[in-house]
């Protein structure tokens, strides 16, 4: 019987860098902006079925989001940005907020927190 063993591998994160990026939370809540931009003028049913898709991005988001700080992000990062937590504490809390209401400004706030996290991960990715 031959038995394989598997070389351990180590990477700054879950996976090796490069497969993180904010982008994908940035692109869902765009279509959530998108959404609330097209919703006074649909149908009601057009208006059923963007509040589903609302609800389901604004998930994606949140998802996205949960992922990056939990699997990217690591203990030297908040040593340079102490504010990194509540940032995304925030961040995932606003993309609530875009699920709960018809708002274009709930929409508008989680693009600027989406892009606040980005700033800081495009800084942590140069070093």
């Amino acid at each position: 019987m031959k038995i394989n063993f598997i070389k351990p591998v180590y990477a700054h994160c879950d996976l090796p860098c490069g497969v993180y990026d904010p982008c994908q939370a940035m692109i869902e809540a765009k279509s959530l902006q998108a959404i609330l931009t097209k919703y006074p003028g649909l149908d009601d049913h057009a208006k059923q079925r963007a509040i589903i898709i609302k609800e389901e991005r604004a998930e994606l988001v949140k998802k996205h989001l949960m992922i990056l700080w939990a699997d990217y992000f690591k203990e030297q990062h908040l040593e340079k940005y102490p504010n990194l937590h509540d940032l995304f504490w925030q961040a995932i809390k606003q993309a609530s907020k875009v699920k709960q209401s018809l708002d274009i400004e709930n929409a508008n706030l989680l693009i600027q927190k989406i892009e606040e996290i980005e700033k800081i991960f495009n800084e942590t990715k140069a070093s």
